[in-house]
Formats: structure tokens, sequence, C-alpha cells
């Protein structure tokens, strides 16, 4: 089913946030790392959708800070901290799976994620398909850009000279209507069949 696919796309990513955020929090000036949240599968036999998604409700602004696809610029994504730091997660993500697995449509409120969903090339990687198509691997190696987070963990520029020869046009993208992607993003969260609780935290 869906929802139990969406529930295992989220715990993996949420692994790799974890391994991401013990890489990162020890260097100096890293500050905060992005956590993406839990998210738990529950069975309502009694229900006519059988099977629901629980999870902390993330009470803030919604943003998106990666897109799918990589090619929408989201001007919060490039400007904000977290935004950066999403973008270095996906590029530290790629390093680590050698181009195998990207993290993809990272969103939520302030540093806490959800949501979120895993491209990963046509054969998947260690036994995990992702459910996302796997040319947003292609695009993120083309469109990626490294901030300061992706110079303090030390990873490799994703710019072949190939891709050098391109950077002459940089700023057709940055004309894109920021609020199609917050029209496209609102009835996501809306969606049957996750049901909200507060966390107890």
């Amino acid at each position: 089913s869906v929802v139990i696919q969406e529930c295992y796309v989220q715990n993996t990513a949420r692994e790799y946030a974890k391994l991401y955020a013990a890489e990162a929090e020890p260097l100096e000036g890293f500050g905060e790392v992005p956590e993406i949240i839990q998210i738990f599968l529950i069975h309502r036999p009694a229900n006519n959708i059988p099977y629901a998604t629980v999870e902390e409700e993330l009470v803030g602004e919604f943003v998106k800070y990666s897109v799918k696809d990589g090619k929408e610029v989201n001007f919060l994504r490039r400007d904000s901290e977290a935004g950066q730091k999403c973008c270095t997660f996906q590029h530290w993500v790629y390093e680590k799976t050698n181009g195998n697995l990207l993290v993809t449509d990272l969103q939520g409120v302030g540093m806490k994620l959800t949501d979120v969903g895993i491209a990963t090339l046509a054969k998947g990687y260690k036994g995990f398909k992702g459910n996302c198509s796997f040319s947003f691997i292609e695009q993120f190696r083309a469109l990626h850009q490294c901030n300061e987070y992706c110079e303090m963990l030390g990873l490799k520029s994703l710019r072949t000279t190939h891709q050098k020869q391109r950077k002459a046009t940089p700023t057709k993208s940055k004309n894109l209507p920021n609020s199609s992607t917050v029209k496209k993003m609102m009835p996501k969260k809306a969606r049957e069949p996750r049901d909200f609780i507060s966390s107890e935290h």
C-alpha cells in the first residue's frame, strides 16, 4: 500500500538524516542539523482506510526546501539556513551512496522535515527502491550548487567541465514564480489517510 511505502521511505530517510547529523553536528560552526520526523503506521481494522500514518504535528510556516525534480528554484531554499543544510544533506547522501540514492522533496517547518521522498537508480540501492523517478538524481547532479555547509563536510563538487560551460545562463531559473510551490504543497498535508497527533515531547 501507498501508506506503508510512505512510512518506509520517510523512516529510511530519517536514518540517513541521523547519520548526517552525527557527522555534521560536531563540526565547528555547523550548528543545528535538519531532522526528519518519525512517522508511525497504525492499523485501523474497522475503518474504510485500514492503514494510516501518525506523526508529530508541525506548527509554523511549512516550506519546501528541495523540489523533487530540481527544476524549480525556491528562494527560501537558497537563502535560508535550513534550506542550505537540506541541499547539503542531499549532496551528502548522494556522495555516501555513490550517486545511487537521493533524498528528495525535503519540506517542513524550520529544521523539522516530513513528507520526504527518495529517488534511487532503477535497480535500487542495498535492496531499497525509492518512490521517486531516478531522473531526479541526474537533475540534482546537474543543478546542485555547493554552499558553505557542503564545504564544511568536505563534499566534492558535482560540477563537471560540461556543466561549467553552461554556467553562463544561471539567471533563467531565478525568475520562476515562488508562489507555485506554495500552492502545490498545501493539499498534500490535508490528504487522507494521514492523521495528525501532537507528539508527547
